[in-house]
């Protein structure tokens, strides 16, 4: 009977590439790169945790000392015998199963294991990574990582003995007797085992992405056999193109005429797209995202069950005729063949209201059974040789789909039709199908973020799209009470942030730990320190003065400086360039002063600051650069400063999405400046207050890192403090971090230094400025930042 079957398999051709004999799967490369994050993260923790790791190190070696000697002896010759014979025994028993090539690549990987290991050691013994080498040898003379362990650990993954769980058990318990016997004998640290282990992963996950492994997926044959278990007769077979995500595909013919498509999933096609459904996922809210992961079972049922749903639901989709598991490796969905055109391959022009209507009435077809389709875009909206509308690929539907699904569904739809046949008829049309109040329910919900890449991507060819529909929307349901939905957990930026910040505290706490922070508040002189405090205080009402300046309509003079405070309060969360905007701007418009009006007014003031900074910049610079009574000659560093950034100008404005983004900021900031600027003009009082106030914001920071620079026993010109100022202030603007943090006490450390200053004296100055400019003030902003919300200031 077998026979039989294969025979009849055999006579029908199947038409298709040669599938290749190895592949690179997508689950080595994630495990290499998981591995990899797993080691780096070991490696920080011991970095940061040394002496809690010294201690523990200690009471494992006085436990051992427990251990009776006969059974340490006996443990110590079983692990070093067996971590060799282990994998020589598994490497024997493949080869009996005439399954030479795994061994192959585990003596591939074994070797290369060797080699990184005696390399990493010996940068690490000759190198000047001190903290790292006395991590790993503890001091002793030993090897940082054992060679011989991490060639067996590289050995054992590459040959996937973790898929055999008996062999798998045997590798892990000798590797585990080999560390207990180095252990006991000195000759390997904890942390220096964990790396082992962990650096002879990597190695065997990257050799196995790098040579590849044995193609397992089943042939078109295979399909053939599969398909015959379900009672169809094939006849002919031919490969057809993958489905989006990479799936193959076959078009069936059968014995009685009719044809079928048949849509094979692969296992190891199941990581593939991985890191991008990991990030959405962390980046989206739960109810919006999808499982990262799904076994080959799950994805089968999954999608078999949404086909017979929307079937269920009247909904015309390709019928599912039968499902089946190809081996353990693949499975199959049988899908009854209609000839169809995507959507996407049909011209602007003969997509009429009719088709548009047909498209809307099977989308709420599903919408009534609770079904989210989740892929509403060219390629899943087809259209039969009737000119009738047909639904495919059902794998990315939820069935019992919440409220929001169901909107971004029509999010989705609204915005690809839109695209397509314009905001105005994708709107009105939709209106009609499925009524304004569920495309009311939706426009929250049209945000890019909501919809797919397709989508993403052709909506940066017509950015106006999304403000199109919902301004269609609201003339639809003016009186729509609209409940904002934020489906991000976090922006890209903010996350920019973060990490930023991250090195920013690293850098600080680096400048922190080489100086005595208590010697530094002790040892200042307190007259100086006084001085500085009124500068930095100085610099608020200054600040306070700038804006009302710039503010045509008046402006209470204190209320304006706790703003100002408020502000620095602020500065904590945001980077330094953009707390002070969005609060000034926040405290005009609750002073009844429009948005518009509101953001010209700040952003005035920004310019002219801009300009008078720039102004100031090459001032004092050209006046040190032409003394000679100081060290500090920057006028050929300022030649060379202006060059980097003429250069990085270029750069930035010559790639155009940086352009735009560029461009579109500023134009946003600016749009409404020159006639606030004109308005402003009118009032020779104001000008004078706004540039008067400008000035003084510049020269009180001048002026307090000067006497903190005094305050320590420094001498420098103060022409010298006010370049190396302005130069760390125009960094620290531009820094993503809060306040410039990290940047700012950097470059002013590096400034100062450059001038002349000790190194010690330099950093002392700086991290006093900080504190009476950047830490001092955030709890009086606090407490400003409370009162003024209280007082509906904010």
């Amino acid at each position: 009977m077998a026979e039989a079957r294969a025979e009849a398999d055999a006579d029908v051709y199947v038409v298709e590439p040669l599938l290749p004999q190895r592949l690179r799967r997508p689950s080595d490369l994630l495990r290499f790169f998981s591995t990899l994050i797993v080691l780096t993260a070991v490696i920080l923790l011991a970095l940061v945790a040394k002496q809690t790791l010294n201690g523990l190190e200690a009471d494992v070696k006085e436990g051992t000392t427990l251990v009776p000697d006969l059974l340490s002896r006996i443990a110590t010759f079983l692990g070093g015998a067996a971590v060799l014979i282990v994998p020589v025994a598994f490497a024997v028993e493949r080869v009996f199963h005439r399954d030479g090539l795994r061994v192959a690549e585990g003596l591939i990987a074994a070797i290369v294991g060797m080699v990184v290991s005696f390399l990493l050691g010996q940068w690490l013994v000759t190198g000047s990574v001190q903290d790292l080498r006395m991590l790993l040898t503890g001091g002793r003379s030993i090897e940082p990582l054992n060679t011989l362990l991490t060639s067996v650990i590289a050995y054992a993954t590459a040959v996937r003995i973790s898929r055999r769980p008996t062999w798998r058990a045997l590798m892990w318990t000798v590797i585990a007797l080999d560390i207990f016997a180095l252990f006991s004998g000195r000759q390997i640290t904890l942390p220096g085992a964990a790396v082992t282990v962990l650096v002879g992963m990597v190695i065997g996950y990257g050799t196995l992405y790098g040579v590849g492994s044995p193609n397992t997926r089943p042939p078109g044959n295979a399909v053939i056999a599969s398909l015959r278990k379900l009672s169809f007769a094939p006849v002919s077979a031919r490969r057809i193109e993958d489905d989006h995500q990479g799936s193959r595909r076959y078009a069936i013919g059968l014995k009685d005429g009719s044809s079928l498509d048949v849509t094979v999933l692969d296992r190891d096609r199941q990581v593939a797209g991985l890191p991008y459904r990991l990030w959405r996922r962390f980046r989206l809210h739960s109810e919006t995202r999808r499982r990262a992961i799904r076994s080959l079972r799950a994805e089968l049922e999954r999608e078999a069950l949404m086909a017979y749903a929307a079937q269920a639901a009247g909904a015309s989709t390709p019928r599912l005729l039968g499902t089946s598991e190809i081996g353990t490796e693949a499975a199959l969905l049988a899908y009854e063949h209609l000839e169809t055109t995507p959507l996407d391959e049909v011209p602007d022009s003969e997509i009429d209201d009719d088709l548009v209507a047909q498209i809307w009435e099977q989308v709420e077809l599903l919408q009534i059974q609770r079904l989210a389709h989740r892929r509403l875009t060219g390629d899943g909206i087809h259209l039969d040789r009737a000119g009738r509308v047909v639904l495919t690929d059902a794998r990315s539907g939820e069935i019992a789909a919440g409220d929001l699904l169901l909107r971004l569904d029509v999010a989705q739809l609204l915005t690809y039709l839109g695209l397509r046949v314009g905001a105005e008829r994708s709107v009105r049309i939709a209106a009609a199908v499925i009524g304004p109040d569920a495309l009311a329910a939706a426009m929250p919900l049209l945000q890019r973020i909501a919809l797919t890449r397709e989508t993403r991507s052709a909506l940066s060819k017509d950015k106006q799209l999304l403000p199109r529909l919902r301004e269609e929307i609201v003339a639809l349901k003016p009186q729509a009470k609209v409940e904002e939905v934020r489906l991000e957990r976090f922006r890209p930026r903010t996350l920019v942030t973060i990490i930023a910040s991250t090195l920013a505290a690293y850098i600080l706490l680096s400048q922190l730990s080489q100086v005595n922070v208590g010697r530094v508040i002790t040892t200042a002189n307190w007259a100086w320190s006084g001085l500085a405090l009124v500068a930095s205080f100085i610099s608020f009402v200054a600040a306070a003065l700038m804006l009302r300046g710039f503010v045509p309509e008046p402006l209470p003079l204190w209320r304006t400086v706790l703003v100002q405070f408020a502000s620095s309060f602020v500065k904590l969360v945001a980077p330094a360039a953009v707390g002070g905007v969005a609060i000034n701007t926040r405290y005009l418009q609750k002073r009844g002063i429009s948005p518009a009006l509101a953001v010209a007014s700040v952003g005035a003031s920004q310019l002219v600051m801009m300009i008078f900074h720039i102004a100031l910049l090459l001032l004092f610079a050209y006046i040190t650069g032409s003394s000679t009574a100081t060290s500090f000659t920057p006028s050929r560093g300022l030649v060379v400063v202006m060059l980097a950034v003429a250069v990085l100008v270029v750069a930035l404005l010559g790639v155009p999405p940086l352009r735009r983004a560029i461009t579109a900021r500023m134009r946003s900031l600016f749009s409404n400046v020159l006639p606030r600027l004109l308005d402003v003009l009118q009032s020779p009082r104001k000008v004078i207050e706004g540039c008067a106030g400008t000035l003084m914001i510049t020269l009180a920071f001048v002026g307090c890192l000067d006497a903190c620079v005094a305050a320590f026993g420094g001498s420098l010109d103060f022409t010298a403090v006010a370049v190396v100022y302005l130069t760390a202030n125009a960094i620290g603007s531009a820094a993503p971090t809060p306040g410039g943090l990290g940047a700012v006490e950097a470059s002013l450390t590096l400034g100062l230094t450059v001038a002349g200053l000790p190194a010690e004296l330099a950093t002392s100055a700086v991290l006093l400025h900080r504190l009476l400019t950047f830490w001092l003030p955030v709890l009086p902003g606090w407490a400003s930042f409370t009162y003024l919300q209280r007082h509906e200031a904010l």
